[in-house]
C-alpha cells in the first residue's frame, strides 16, 4: 500500500463526507487490484467534472489543506492563489497536490482516457480499510499508464499485464 506519508482513510473520508464523485487510478489502483508493484508515492483520482462534484471536490481540498506540490519546494506545498474553485479545477488537466493527509494528484482527463465516465465504463468497487472504493479497471489502469509513457509507468506495466492475463486466466477457468 502507499508510501506512509499518506494517510490514506483520512482522504477517502474527506470525500466522502463531501460525496464527491471519483474513481481512484495511477499506482495506487493497481495495489487495490493487488499487483506487486512498488508502492505509491500518493494517491491519484479522478473526479466527475459535473459543477457540483467539483463544488464537493473542492470543499474536500479545503478540508484536506491541499496546496500545490512541487519539485524541490516547501513540504507543506505552495498556497493557492484565490484558493480552489470549480474554474481553477475546470482549467486543470493534472494537479499535483500536497494535503494534510499526504500526496494527493488530480487528474480531470488520465492520458488515455476520456476521463471520469470513461473510467467509470468498466471500474471496479474494492474494500480498504472499511471503505468501499471506486477504482478505475486494470485494463485502464494499463492504457493510461502506456499512453503516459513516462519511465515510471512503464517499468510497472509488464507486472500490470501479467496480473491481468493470471486475472484473465482464473475467470476462464
Amino acid at each position: 500500500m502507499p508510501t506512509p506519508d499518506v494517510d490514506v482513510p483520512a482522504i477517502l473520508d474527506a470525500l466522502e463526507r463531501h460525496e464527491v464523485e471519483y474513481v481512484v487510478i495511477g499506482g495506487f489502483a493497481a495495489e487495490l487490484h493487488d499487483v506487486a508493484i512498488p508502492p505509491t508515492r500518493d494517491i491519484d483520482l479522478t473526479p466527475s467534472t459535473s459543477v457540483d462534484n467539483l463544488e464537493r471536490l473542492a470543499a474536500a481540498l479545503d478540508e484536506l489543506e491541499a496546496s500545490f506540490r512541487v519539485p524541490d519546494g516547501p513540504s507543506r506545498g505552495i498556497d493557492i492563489p484565490g484558493g480552489i474553485t470549480v474554474g481553477w479545477l475546470k482549467a486543470m488537466v493534472t494537479v499535483t497536490l500536497t494535503t494534510s493527509a499526504g500526496p494527493l494528484d488530480v487528474a480531470l482527463r488520465p492520458d488515455g482516457t476520456q476521463g471520469y465516465e470513461d473510467l467509470m465504463q468498466d471500474h471496479v468497487v474494492v474494500s480498504y480499510a472499511g471503505r468501499q472504493v471506486p477504482v478505475a479497471s486494470l485494463e485502464d489502469v494499463i492504457r493510461s499508464k502506456e499512453a503516459a509513457g513516462r519511465e515510471k509507468d512503464l517499468l510497472v506495466t509488464p507486472a500490470l499485464r501479467a496480473h491481468l492475463r493470471q486475472q484473465q486466466g482464473r475467470k476462464g477457468a
